[in-house]
């Protein structure tokens, strides 16, 4: 390969990680509805995962609706540290 063509797989190869980068950052900056979203949209907040997610959802299902964000501590995993990372990324109304 010439240099030039090396040159543009480089190029290339980087305005690809950028975009999967900010893909991946603007997707962490939605805020879920613990009260309503999907596992698989619970499973999106950052430290959450498809079996915290799962925990979640059943705790809903058994409890009924979280009263305050913060109730999501009551959920197994999830304790004052997880609680801080995630906060500003859940709610329990409707945006």
């Amino acid at each position: 390969m010439r240099k030039f063509q090396i040159q543009q797989i480089i190029v290339a190869l980087t305005i690809s990680i950028f975009l999967c980068c900010m893909g991946s950052a603007l997707a962490a900056d939605t805020i879920a509805n613990i009260n309503s979203a999907t596992a698989q949209e619970l499973a999106k907040i950052p430290g959450i995962g498809k079996v915290m997610a799962n925990r979640i959802v059943a705790y809903r299902e058994k409890h009924g609706p979280f009263a305050k964000t913060e109730d999501i501590q009551k959920i197994k995993g999830i304790g004052a540290k997880k609680f801080e990372k995630m906060k500003d990324l859940i709610t329990i109304t409707d945006k």
